[in-house]
């Protein structure tokens, strides 16, 4: 019994034994993988880490990159602002120097400041301005430069900065022949003696200057007259009327087509053709244009140059260029002659322009506000 029992007690601390290493394995395995774990989770996480601090690194970089290259576009922005304000401001002094056509003023403004004194002429135009400003509608004007030009410069920007396009006439025909064709077809070899304002007399160049001058007009009209906002085409009237060179071209050539015209009605008249508008009849009832080359000679070579449109001229330009000109003759205030449309009789579609002159001489532009 003694024996059997040590054997069953032996064999219970084998047992034990035996269960104590398997536990130990056991645990011995589980630390194992628990360190695995850990050195798993651990390595992950340095790696993170650096991983982290190299990306925070070229963050940062980046952002300073960035930073200047903000820096340095706002810094060039600013300077580029000035540089353009600087070349804006430029360009409008140097526009405003040579703009023949002034912005618009204050119409009582100016009656005031160019008739000061209790003169009897003084008090006449003061009145006439008033009477523009009240029962006209006229608030404001622009004034026009003092030349010799002045009648076709303020007709021609108004046609221009109102965007009225070629007459009927003119987009039948090509303005560009009309030189070829007085020269050639109708052999009307005296336009070699055409004077260009200031330069009168050109000879055997007479025929390329026109051609030019042709050229600027047509270019010009058709650009601007194409051009539907208001704004930009008032900018681009700005431009080309600042240009004397161009101007003198434009001027003209509208000459020109008036010459071009009282050729043809006196052709007419001669061949007993159709009848003629009766403005030629008083043209060529003068004795200083009863015909073409004697208004040519005796009056459009000297435009520009030494004289200004007269009354005839003015029904002519008016004619040839399909508009109502009303001119308001200031020193002809309180007479029937106060107010003169230019041609008398127009057809109804014709666009109407306006001027104002006080003396028959110079003109401005008057405009109108409701």
């Amino acid at each position: 019994m003694q024996r059997q029992h040590n054997r069953k007690a032996s064999k219970n601390r084998d047992q034990f034994t035996e269960q104590e290493k398997r536990s130990r394995i056991n645990h011995s395995k589980r630390s194992v993988g628990r360190h695995e774990v850990w050195s798993w989770t651990t390595a992950t996480k340095e790696s993170l880490c650096l991983m982290w601090q190299k990306v925070k690194v070229q963050l940062m970089l980046s952002m300073s990159f960035l930073d200047a290259v903000f820096w340095y576009c706002r810094r060039l922005y600013s300077f580029l602002a000035q540089l353009l304000k600087w070349w804006s401001n430029y360009l409008q002094t140097k526009l405003l120097r040579n703009l023949s056509v002034l912005t618009e003023v204050d119409l009582l403004g100016y009656s005031a400041r160019e008739w000061k004194g209790e003169t009897k002429q003084a008090k006449h135009m003061r009145e006439a301005y008033e009477e523009l400003f009240w029962s006209c509608h006229i608030k404001y004007l622009r004034q026009v430069r003092r030349d010799n030009y002045s009648a076709v410069r303020a007709v021609l920007f108004q046609i221009f900065s109102q965007g009225i396009p070629f007459p009927s006439w003119m987009k039948e025909r090509d303005i560009l022949k009309l030189p070829e064709k007085l020269l050639y077809s109708q052999g009307c070899n005296w336009i070699q003696q055409y004077g260009f304002g200031p330069e009168r007399y050109t000879g055997p160049n007479a025929f390329g200057k026109l051609r030019k001058c042709m050229e600027a007009l047509k270019t010009n009209w058709a650009e601007i007259s194409a051009t539907k906002d208001q704004e930009e085409r008032g900018n681009m009237c700005n431009i080309l009327f600042s240009d004397e060179s161009k101007e003198h071209k434009l001027y003209e050539a509208i000459k020109f087509i008036m010459l071009y015209e009282v050729v043809e009605a006196y052709e007419q008249i001669k061949n007993r053709e159709e009848p003629v508008h009766n403005l030629f009849g008083l043209l060529f009832a003068r004795d200083t244009s009863s015909d073409p080359l004697s208004f040519m000679m005796n009056h459009l070579n000297s435009i520009g140059d030494s004289i200004c449109l007269d009354q005839v001229e003015l029904f002519l330009l008016g004619y040839v260029l399909e508009v109502k000109i009303r001119v308001y003759r200031l020193h002809r205030f309180n007479t029937e002659e106060f107010q003169v449309n230019y041609p008398d009789e127009y057809r109804r579609e014709w666009n109407e322009i306006s001027l104002l002159t006080e003396d028959d001489r110079y003109y401005h532009i008057p405009l109108f506000r409701t």
